[in-house]
């Protein structure tokens, strides 16, 4: 069974939402940063991030730049 999709997606590395970090791996900013904690030693730590997709990921929110 092939976990391809059968049709044509625009993948994030060209939609208007996606900031590159590099060659093939950037972030989703077609929402606010998302607020995330982690637990470091006795803390808990929070930050908030974008989402980080790669360039040949796609979702159904694409915009053309």
């Amino acid at each position: 069974m092939s976990l391809e999709t059968a049709t044509k997606t625009d993948t994030c590395q060209k939609c208007a939402y996606w900031n590159a970090q590099s060659v093939d791996n950037g972030e989703c900013r077609r929402h606010s940063p998302q607020s995330i904690s982690f637990k470091l030693d006795s803390e808990t730590k929070f930050e908030t991030r974008f989402p980080n997709t790669g360039g040949s990921d796609w979702c159904g929110e694409f915009k053309s730049n």
